[in-house]
C-alpha cells in the first residue's frame, strides 16, 4: 500500500515528514509504510543484532549491527528514487557514526554494508526474495540473509561476481557466513529467535 499519489525525490523523500510516527521506503518514488511486524519477526531481528554484536569483538571488525535503523538508496527501474529499510544492516561503525547528524541512509558515493538480512513476512515475500535481493547484488553487498518464518528456511546469498549464490538452510542446518565464520548458529534457532 503506497500513500501518495504523485512520485516523489530521493531528496524529498530524507526530509518528508507527514507529522506521524509511520516509517516509510521510497519504492519507485512512492512511499510504502513499513508495517510492524509479528512478534516473531522481532524476535528474530533482535538475536540477530545480539548474535552478530557478540560475535564481532572476535573478528576484529569495527562494524555494528542495526535493527532497522539505516536506509539503503537503491537502484531500481530507471531512476534512482529507491531506499530500503533493511531488518538488520551490519555495516562499518564509523560510517554509522558519520550519520549522528544527517539522515541513516547510505547512498551512491558510500560502501555499501557488509550485511543485510531480511524477515520475510506475508506482504513482504515476493520483495524479499526477488527485487531486494536484486537491488542488494547491484549495490555489491557480500551477504544477504533471507529469513523465512512462515517457509521455515533461512536462504544465506553470498555474492560472487555481481550475483548472488544462495543456499536453503533450514532446521539443524548450520549457517555458515563467510563474513561470520565464528558464528555457530542453526536455521531453527535463528528463525526461531533464541
Amino acid at each position: 500500500m503506497t500513500t501518495t499519489t504523485q512520485k516523489i525525490t530521493f531528496a524529498e523523500y530524507l526530509t518528508y515528514d507527514d507529522g506521524t510516527d509511520t516509517r516509510y521506503e521510497l519504492v519507485e518514488g512512492e512511499l510504502v509504510p513499513m508495517s510492524l511486524g509479528t512478534g516473531r519477526h522481532g524476535a528474530i531481528i533482535r538475536f540477530l543484532v545480539q548474535q552478530f554484536e557478540a560475535a564481532l569483538p572476535e573478528l576484529g571488525q569495527d562494524w555494528v549491527a542495526l535493527p532497522a535503523l539505516v536506509g539503503v538508496r537503491s537502484p531500481r527501474g530507471g531512476r534512482w528514487d529507491t531506499s530500503r529499510i533493511p531488518d538488520v544492516t551490519v555495516m562499518a561503525r564509523a560510517q554509522w557514526e558519520d550519520m549522528a547528524d544527517r539522515p541513516a541512509v547510505i547512498d551512491f558515493n558510500e560502501p555499501p554494508p557488509v550485511l543485510i538480512a531480511e524477515v520475510v513476512s506475508p506482504s513482504t515475500k515476493t520483495e524479499d526474495y526477488r527485487t531486494k535481493r536484486s537491488e542488494y547484488a547491484t549495490l555489491d553487498i557480500p551477504e544477504y540473509w533471507i529469513i523465512d518464518p512462515i517457509a521455515q528456511t533461512l536462504t544465506l546469498c553470498v555474492l560472487d561476481h555481481g550475483f548472488y549464490d544462495a543456499i536453503e538452510l533450514q532446521g539443524e542446518d548450520v549457517v555458515r557466513s563467510p563474513l561470520f565464520p565464528n558464528l555457530s548458529l542453526t536455521a531453527a534457532q535463528i528463525l526461531t529467535g533464541r
